[in-house]
């Protein structure tokens, strides 16, 4: 009879022995700078100490990890977006004076226009109105929001707009220009009617201006920002039937907004004639 052999201390399966903290902290760090997610050493080794502290659980851990990284990420990118879109101005939505043409410019129309629905549904933007109503302003503040948003936006003026295109047709980069005005989400050309000099320059100006509309028509939204009315575009752009091409494409679907009330320029310009006044007559009182 064979001799039963006593109990082995050896188990089947042994459990893989698990690496020592400082090597799998090591290991960690390692994969986030190869999956390119920025996360320091002094970064980790605060979150986990909070989380021994406090007693996260592993979804709050990675949660807290993660979550500042993200923010900075998301933050870097709208500071990006809105340094691409070249606004002219620092004005926003917040900062814009609605009290004083409160019976004639409702906040409301442009908090639904910063939503940035328009854009996503492809919509023209048409803004008509007088000088001095604070179009740039609140048009420019509508764009910030949806840089926010993560829309791309881009601005410029009627005149720069012609003339940065006929500088690209005279070194043959016009149809790269095109590309690029053709991508972003939202291009808004603000001052469309101040362009008068820039036209003289380049009698192409009104067939460069449409080639941007076409382009963009009818997947990408335009604002165009104006002083002159619509039955005044042909003799405006000087070509009728250009100007039919271009009203077609450019207001066909478009939100139509017509802004009206009292000028802000003229209240600072008599602001600044009565300071004028009192510093001529200091200086002739002998006073500084």
């Amino acid at each position: 009879m064979a001799k039963k052999q006593p109990p082995s201390n050896h188990h089947p399966n042994p459990r893989p022995q698990r690496p020592a903290p400082a090597t799998l902290r090591a290991q960690i760090l390692e994969s986030f700078r190869t999956l390119r997610i920025p996360v320091t050493d002094q970064q980790w080794d605060e979150v986990l100490a909070r989380a021994e502290h406090e007693g996260l659980s592993h979804l709050e851990f990675v949660h807290a990890l993660l979550s500042d990284q993200a923010t900075q990420r998301r933050q870097r990118s709208i500071e990006r977006r809105i340094q691409e879109a070249h606004f002219r101005d620092s004005g926003t939505l917040e900062n814009f004076d609605w009290n004083f043409n409160a019976a004639t410019i409702d906040r409301a129309w442009f908090e639904e226009l910063a939503t940035g629905e328009f854009v996503r549904r492809g919509d023209n933007l048409v803004k008509v109105g007088q000088s001095g109503l604070g179009k740039s302003h609140l048009i420019q503040g509508v764009g910030r929001r949806l840089c926010m948003l993560g829309y791309r936006v881009r601005y410029t003026t009627s005149a720069g707009l012609v003339k940065e295109l006929a500088q690209s047709r005279a070194d043959d980069t016009l149809p790269r220009r095109l590309r690029y005005y053709g991508g972003v989400d939202l291009l808004i050309i603000d001052e469309f009617g101040f362009e008068k000099l820039e036209r003289m320059d380049c009698p192409l100006a009104a067939n460069l201006l449409y080639k941007v509309i076409e382009v963009r028509y009818p997947r990408r939204s335009t604002a165009l920002v104006t002083n002159v009315d619509f039955e005044n575009w042909n003799d405006y752009l000087g070509d009728p039937p250009l100007a039919m091409a271009f009203l077609d494409r450019l207001v066909d679907g478009a939100l139509l907004l017509k802004l009206e009330g009292k000028s802000y320029r003229a209240p600072r310009a008599r602001r600044l004639d009565g300071k004028k006044g009192a510093a001529s007559a200091a200086t002739s009182n002998g006073t500084d």
